[in-house]
């Protein structure tokens, strides 16, 4: 079964191809300047064969000319069925859509990375019919990123390396790094990375020390990640009161529930009035302003900006 931490490993690529242009710095290949990215199906299944699906495909477009194809796998282990697996999506991939296609592997420990690296063959003793070199990404190439300075210059990179080196003995300072450069980025890339690492980091000690760092938000429902069981909460509240008090009613107390939910997990002091005012508030869309700004302000007031 494909285990949360495996799906945030390759899907970062899909979600924000901007990585792409450091990872081919680090793995000493030349990036396009400017190149369009276009997702493609993963699904390597042809009519009658056993069902195979490549975790990614990226079409790499380069303005110049140029287009290749990407194929991306997360891979937790070492695994000898992989060998024909690979051989197949590269030249599956290729065939169908008449480009060049290579191989990236996204590994999250050391020994599985070197493993990764191949070349595996496929032959008869020394007879090679098909030799696959795949990209590698792991612990030993992926830069570790200390500096909350360096880390918002890039929250993508640093993001991607915080997935790779959570099991390091500087996650903790990693972590800590990427919470303080998040107070630079966007609402929404915000709540993307802090959830993408909530996902990652999944049944690590580094999922702990993430969460008390930062709440994250709802790009993955049904991950049981902090501010979705916040959110949950705050929604069957809602719908029980609901029941009694009617249901535009009960679903605005919910929502103000999860507002509160969000600033007590963040450790941000709410007063009486304030607290008064999420709680009357029966606009839903100011609600919802309120639950996305509940993850970044540095005080309860900075809720209201621009709220008249």
């Amino acid at each position: 079964m494909v285990s949360s931490r495996h799906e945030a490993a390759h899907r970062i690529f899909q979600e924000r191809p901007e990585l792409l242009a450091p990872v081919f710095r680090i793995l000493d290949l030349s990036p396009p300047e400017k190149a369009a990215v276009e997702v493609l199906t993963p699904d390597a299944t042809e009519i009658r064969p056993l069902e195979r699906r490549v975790d990614s495909v990226l079409r790499v477009k380069p303005f110049d000319g140029g287009d290749f194809l990407l194929a991306i796998e997360a891979q937790g282990r070492c695994d000898p069925d992989k060998a024909v697996n690979w051989a197949y999506y590269v030249s599956y991939l290729a065939a169908k859509y008449k480009q060049q296609a290579l191989l990236l592997v996204v590994c999250q420990d050391k020994a599985t990375a070197e493993w990764a690296t191949g070349p595996f063959r496929v032959g008869v003793d020394d007879w090679t019919a098909l030799s696959v070199h795949p990209l590698v990404l792991g612990p030993g190439n992926v830069p570790v990123i200390l500096d909350p300075d360096e880390a918002a210059q890039d929250l993508t990179l640093a993001t991607f390396s915080a997935l790779t080196h959570g099991s390091d003995q500087d996650a903790p300072a990693i972590l800590k790094a990427l919470a303080r450069a998040m107070g630079t980025g966007d609402p929404d890339s915000v709540r993307y990375y802090t959830e993408l690492l909530d996902i990652g980091l999944g049944g690590t000690p580094a999922q702990s020390i993430w969460r008390n760092e930062m709440s994250v938000g709802t790009y993955f429902p049904g991950r049981g990640t902090l501010i979705e069981e916040t959110y949950l909460k705050g929604k069957a509240e809602g719908k029980a009161e609901g029941k009694a008090e009617g249901a535009a009613e009960g679903e605005a107390r919910g929502r103000a529930q999860g507002v509160l939910g969000v600033l007590e997990k963040r450790g941000i002091p709410t007063l009486a009035a304030t607290r008064d005012r999420i709680t009357h508030c029966a606009d839903l869309g100011t609600l919802d302003r309120w639950f996305d700004r509940a993850f970044t302000v540095s005080t309860a007031d900075e809720l209201f900006t621009e709220d008249g």
